[in-house]
């Protein structure tokens, strides 16, 4: 018996390190569909060599890898391991497959109203929660169990086997996917401010030299542009270079923003100033879209930073969600909250919404969702979230919206 049990350790334990050696660099969306995978795997090998008691009675640990899915992936993805573990279950045959189904059902179901809390937990406490839903799952377990069969010494062996077992792998298996997400993160951080810095030493070098050509060579088109001796069609060539010359001054102006420091402008603001200038200089773009900005302010906790650069952030985020509703209008909402000793930011459209795969690449060099973007402007603001050590998180849903969350400790 124990060796099968630490044969169903290691077939719990394989999954993970597999992910964590050839899958651990890839995009956060697909992890997911490949977590779902490698646990549906481990879930048939547990089945495959259930563990076998003196008593008779035999259980497995199934549900670890299937409550870790649901947990993990939602019930979207895990749906797809819910089906997996009934078929093989009717496949294996013998007895109990219908009373396996309702309970995998019902464990299913209950786990999946706990999933969206459990995303929203720290890593220490998801630990615990996991640890808790797997005790609850198998007290049920053998609560229903106790109507099938008489509570002899047997049964009570069963009932300790099956909850060490569980919890413990649980309590393994959690931690160590709580380690290697802090890793990703810490590795996604470094990569992050390792761009910051490149592109800010690149900037700094680079930015004021193309800018002085660039404005002379607009000067002199200008003039030309204003000449009576070239043809209509040689001024619409022209023209269309003014428009060139004048993207590319800006693409130069996000990069200066890069490498500007935040010392020019400090001040100490609760954000409620910087907030509504920057509604106010938008609005006009806004209602030629047919957007309304709503703004509301709750918030009395202050924080030093450069105000050109805040309202420069504003305006992109604003900007950005204005953008994304341009095709049938809507409402962007700005709401400045205080919670726990943080500034909060809410920047919500109504527009086109994002693909998980699309959030991930923002504040990526030169990404945008945009035909006409260069991504920029987005990695702006990262920067600039990044120099006042502070948080962005990003939900949207196709179709629907996007919500950007900025923490701002104080």
């Amino acid at each position: 018996m124990i060796e099968t049990l630490l044969i169903n350790f290691l077939f719990l334990l394989i999954p993970v390190l597999a992910y964590l050696i050839f899958f651990e660099n890839r995009n956060f969306y697909y992890s997911k569909f490949i977590l779902i995978i490698l646990a549906s795997i481990s879930m048939l090998l547990c089945m495959t060599f259930p563990i076998y008691l003196n008593s008779g009675f035999i259980f497995d640990l199934r549900l670890v890898p299937f409550i870790l899915a649901i947990l993990y992936g939602g019930y979207k993805h895990a749906f797809f391991i819910y089906i997996v573990l009934n078929v093989y279950r009717f496949y294996i045959g013998g007895d109990g497959i219908y009373q396996s189904l309702l309970f995998s059902t019902l464990v299913f179901v209950l786990v999946s109203l706990g999933s969206r809390k459990f995303g929203k937990l720290l890593p220490r406490h998801r630990i615990y929660f996991a640890a808790t839903v797997s005790f609850a799952i198998i007290i049920l377990y053998l609560t229903t169990l106790s109507f099938q069969t008489s509570l002899n010494k047997e049964f009570w062996n069963l009932a300790v086997h099956a909850l060490m077992a569980q919890v413990t792998m649980m309590v393994v298996l959690v931690s160590l996917l709580e380690k290697i997400i802090a890793n990703m993160k810490a590795r996604e951080a470094f990569l992050q401010s390792e761009r910051y810095h490149l592109i800010s030493e690149l900037s700094a070098s680079v930015a004021h030299e193309i800018r002085n050509p660039l404005t002379v060579t607009s000067g002199f088109l200008q003039l030309l542009n204003k000449s009576e001796s070239i043809s209509p069609k040689e001024k619409t060539y022209v023209e269309f270079s003014l428009q060139e010359l004048i993207r590319a001054e800006q693409i130069v102006s996000d990069f200066l923003a890069f490498s500007k420091p935040q010392s020019d402008n400090m001040v100490y603001s609760d954000l409620k100033e910087e907030t509504e200038y920057v509604k106010n200089i938008l609005s006009p773009y806004a209602r030629m879209h047919n957007v309304d900005i709503q703004l509301t302010f709750h918030n009395s906790l202050s924080k030093k930073f450069d105000r050109s650069q805040m309202q420069q952030c504003l305006i992109n985020l604003y900007k950005n969600g204005i953008e994304a509703m341009k095709a049938k209008g809507g409402v962007l909402s700005i709401e400045v909250l205080e919670d726990k000793g943080n500034i909060l930011i809410k920047i919500k459209d109504t527009g086109n919404g994002m693909t998980p795969e699309e959030i991930s690449n923002l504040g990526k060099p030169y990404y945008s969702t945009k035909i006409e973007g260069t991504g920029l402007g987005m990695l702006m603001v990262h920067s600039i979230i990044h120099k006042l050590k502070a948080q962005i998180k990003v939900e949207s849903e196709k179709g629907k919206g996007t919500t950007f969350t900025i923490t701002i400790p104080v």
